[in-house]
């Protein structure tokens, strides 16, 4: 547990404790058999329902934890380090429970919010399309008015959860001559006709924690509209602000696992007839990816409190800092494996140790929730603006 941990109240830190024993107990062991088998983390997900993870996102209103920002922060990173596939599911929960959450009319909440909360429904966040992936201004996939409800039709790609959840968020072009202020999002629930899933993409790592192509061609009523027509990217853009933090999360989680492991191997790996950590190169490696944690969590939370001023009624926007903290975690986390790996030399790079899982693991986070690259224009059109 992060030394953050001391500013967050004390039900959030029992919370908290409670949560890194579980995973350590329940989700850690299962981890490589997940990445082996590449099976859907169902098990893991229905336990973490069961301490209050499927909404601790959420207020307590609708079911959720009713937890801050920066413990929410803390709190994907534990789940992070016991197993990078189960948190990319429930994360990808979260994008979907966040659209609601910030898109919807209470009616709309009610009917999904605490089901979610409490693990019987799972979420998907489809906004992604396969030429429409940075710039979601780019989407083809359209909703029309049919009588008193809209035919959407469209392909969505690389949707996390998309062939299992029990309802997808699914953002469509309502009016394409107005561009971004023409996205609207919709509500679309397991077993609608016309909601057809793809195969399962076979990705580098978090081979637990799927992604699907997804071809649409379906109704919805209207009651299943996120709040007015062309909120949409107004909706999406504030979630991925939040799940950008999530990503920081994430990789600090898998990052901070790494750096035990390689310090651990350090003081125990004899090469010579002495600890690999009496080697001052070595003893240089670790002091790097200590400082390199450590900065990288520093930002995380310092967007999670942001988030939570927001939330509070006493900040603004934080999307500047959501993207800085999830581009330096990121690009960190995987400096820190890469070295963590190195340390254990060619171990390292056997499936016998966690290793070379967390470097495929942490892969995608320099890519989803937007790449570095978008992360970089995102910070310097806010510095610029």
């Amino acid at each position: 547990m992060s030394a953050h941990t001391h500013r967050l109240a004390e039900g959030e830190a029992a919370f908290l404790d409670v949560l890194a024993r579980f995973c350590a107990e329940e989700i850690a062991p299962k981890a490589a058999a997940t990445d082996e088998t590449g099976a859907f983390v169902h098990d893991q997900l229905s336990a973490l329902a069961g301490i209050g993870m499927m909404g601790a996102n959420l207020p307590e209103a609708w079911g959720g934890a009713g937890i801050s920002a920066p413990a929410l922060f803390e709190a994907v990173a534990t789940v992070a380090g016991a197993c990078g596939s189960t948190v990319s599911a429930l994360t990808a929960h979260y994008l979907a429970t966040d659209s609601v959450l910030i898109g919807a009319d209470d009616e709309l909440r009610a009917r999904i919010l605490p089901a979610a909360a409490e693990g019987r429904a799972l979420g998907a966040f489809a906004l992604t399309e396969p030429n429409a992936g940075s710039d979601p201004a780019d989407m083809k996939t359209r909703a029309t008015r049919e009588g008193d409800g809209w035919r959407i039709k469209g392909r969505k790609c690389f949707i996390s959860n998309g062939g299992v959840a029990d309802f997808l968020v699914v953002y469509a072009v309502t009016d394409p001559a107005a561009g971004h202020r023409g996205i609207s999002a919709f509500v679309v629930e397991k077993g609608t006709p016309g909601l057809t899933p793809g195969r399962v993409e076979q990705t580098m790592g978090l081979r637990g924690g799927h992604v699907w192509e997804l071809d649409l061609d379906l109704m919805v009523p209207d009651a299943n509209r996120l709040g007015p027509e062309g909120s949409g990217f107004r909706t999406a853009m504030a979630v991925l602000d939040n799940g950008r933090i999530e990503v920081a999360a994430m990789a600090v989680g898998i990052a901070r696992a790494a750096l035990a492991a390689a310090r651990d191997w350090a003081k125990s790996r004899i090469i010579g007839g002495a600890p690999l950590a009496q080697r001052q190169g070595i003893q240089w490696m670790l002091a790097d990816m200590a400082t390199d944690l450590a900065a990288a969590e520093l930002m995380g939370h310092e967007a999670a409190r942001q988030r939570q001023a927001l939330h509070d009624g006493t900040g603004g926007r934080f999307g500047m800092a959501a993207s800085q903290a999830k581009l330096f975690a990121s690009e960190a986390a995987g400096r820190i494996a890469d070295a963590a790996l190195q340390i254990y030399g060619g171990y390292g790079f056997t499936r016998d140790f966690p290793l070379e899982r967390m470097v495929r693991d942490l892969r995608i986070m320099r890519i989803y929730e937007g790449s570095s690259e978008i992360q970089r224009n995102v910070i310097a059109g806010r510095l610029l603006a």
